[in-house]
């Protein structure tokens, strides 16, 4: 009989070996990070690490209780992103550290405070009819009850409700205001407050008017990042179906901020979000533009406001790449603003008709309209989709890869690649666009994705706070010693511009430079 040799990894009862590292607190608020080396089961969570640690040291602190991602109580920081310590697949050299809140001690944060400022419904008050209740009898009072009260609102309908629920399945584990990078530089409540007086705002139950109460908690501090979606085990898309539906109510309570009424007034006059002077991109280019040889593919190109007005010579640098790379690009020269900027601030009165000119536009018979704002993709995508597109939106590093385009050679220089958050959190797409730059240049060196400040309506209506954002981002750059730093938005592109010491291009503009 052969003896057989049982690689123990790959037995799934026998733990393993597993080197963490864990930001600690002591009593004094001094924090430091201890190496552990604990043995557990293949397969294991983050949670059974911590219980492996406690065993090791009895003094350390954390927070757990079901121990089924249905308390939220044991969420922590893994490798930077908030998620909950049960249901997080433990892996060597994982850094565990607490949320981006107060510490206690350890990985035990003071949750009381965020808590306190989510808002409870105010139930509705039944009310008499007759002089019993001012007359003080309770007897009469209980008498007459059936026939002197009346509810003053229902119970929220069906439709209502089932909002209602999706939102309520909060677990209150505060991974978005560890996640939030509003909350780091303004006075905002944070996302799961957003998303309570939301669902206030659904159920007919609330005799009070909130939305005043979500203004002063920082309704217009949201830029819409995504990132509190991203982070939330239960995958409440709160900006979508919170925070923009409580700007509605904002707008039709006239309670829009002044620049924001601005950006809707100038779009209803003009077409376009932005200002111009002088030559646009569209005023610039032919409605056909054919490649310099053979045509490998063909696009409807979404030009966006920021590109036609603001940053002309980077959608000029894109028309080279793709007439290099043999892509015909068609450009209605009657598209107009994609509605974005208005989505995003609330502001819906005249989005209808806006979206009919432009899918109208792009209708041509081409399969994909290509859009190189990450805003602009995203609405397309998202917003407009309710109208049954007759094609589908891709993004221009979506377009890129599809096509196969790649560069001959490199630049001499090492790049950082800043994540649009209506790419990124918006649109789901990070590798294509860190997979294109870093076949363009000597060196790629990877950052993690954060807001830079210039969505949601935050560079226009609270500039304070995207310029408070805008040096957080670049402190981040400057941090990872790149020469450049590159993007494929040109929000992001303007507003990291004026914040970075580092010169910011367009991942076109990369691919352009290639063809010299």
């Amino acid at each position: 009989m052969t003896n057989m040799t049982i690689t123990p990894h790959l037995l799934p009862h026998v733990k393993q070996p597993l080197n963490v590292r864990v930001q600690r607190c002591n009593p004094d608020q001094q924090r430091y990070t201890e190496n552990f080396t604990v043995h557990v089961y293949p397969g294991a969570r983050i949670v059974n690490v911590l219980q492996a640690i406690k065993d090791q040291d009895s003094t350390f602190m954390f927070r757990m209780s079901c121990e089924a991602g249905q308390c939220g109580s044991c969420a922590v920081n893994v490798n930077g992103s908030p998620v909950l310590a049960c249901t997080y697949h433990a892996s060597d050299g994982d850094l565990i550290e607490p949320l981006n809140l107060p510490v206690i001690r350890d990985l035990m944060v003071d949750l009381v405070d965020n808590i306190a400022k989510i808002p409870t419904i105010q139930t509705a008050v039944t009310t008499c009819q007759c002089e019993c209740q001012k007359e003080g009898n309770e007897e009469k009072v209980n008498e007459c009850r059936e026939n002197c009260y009346v509810i003053s609102h229902q119970v929220p309908n069906f439709e209502k409700t089932q909002q209602i629920k999706e939102l309520a399945a909060c677990l209150n584990c505060l991974c978005c205001i560890s996640a939030c990078p509003a909350v780091k530089v303004v006075d905002f409540a944070g996302p799961t407050v957003m998303r309570g007086y939301m669902r206030i705002a659904l159920d007919t139950r609330e005799t009070g008017d909130r939305i005043r109460d979500a203004i002063a908690a920082g309704l217009f501090s949201c830029t819409t990042c995504q990132q509190c979606s991203t982070v939330c085990p239960k995958n409440i898309k709160t900006p979508g179906k919170a925070i923009e539906k409580l700007r509605v109510i904002a707008s039709e309570n006239d309670l829009t901020l002044p620049k924001h009424r601005e950006i809707l007034y100038r779009i209803e006059k003009t077409g376009r979000s932005l200002e111009t002077s002088g030559k646009v991109f569209l005023d610039l280019v032919d409605e056909i533009i054919e490649p310099y040889g053979e045509v490998k593919g063909e696009v409807v190109f979404f030009v966006g406001c920021m590109f036609n007005a603001r940053l002309v010579d980077t959608a000029l640098d894109m028309v080279e790449v793709m007439r290099h790379y043999g892509i015909r690009l068609i450009i209605p020269k009657d598209q107009i603003c994609c509605g974005s900027p208005l989505m995003r601030t609330g502001q819906l009165r005249s989005i209808q008709p806006l979206m009919e000119q432009n899918i109208a536009a792009l209708d041509l018979g081409i399969p994909t309209v290509m859009a190189m704002c990450a805003g602009c993709g995203s609405t397309l995508k998202h917003d407009y989709n309710q109208l049954d597109l007759p094609f589908v939106v891709k993004d221009v590093c979506e377009v890129m890869t599809e096509f196969g385009i790649k560069p001959d050679k490199k630049l001499n220089i090492s790049a950082t690649y800043h994540d649009p958050c209506h790419l990124f959190g918006g649109q789901g797409i990070s590798k294509e666009p860190r997979a294109l730059l870093s076949a363009a240049v000597k060196q790629f060196i990877d950052m993690p994705a954060q807001c830079c400040g210039s969505g949601g309506g935050v560079k226009a209506g609270q500039p304070d706070e995207a310029d408070a954002l805008g040096k957080l981002r670049g402190e981040m750059i400057r941090e990872t010693g790149a020469d450049i730093v590159v993007t494929v938005c040109p929000f992001c592109e303007y507003h990291i511009g004026a914040h970075s010491d580092r010169p910011v291009k367009n991942l076109l503009t990369v691919y352009r430079e290639l063809l010299e």
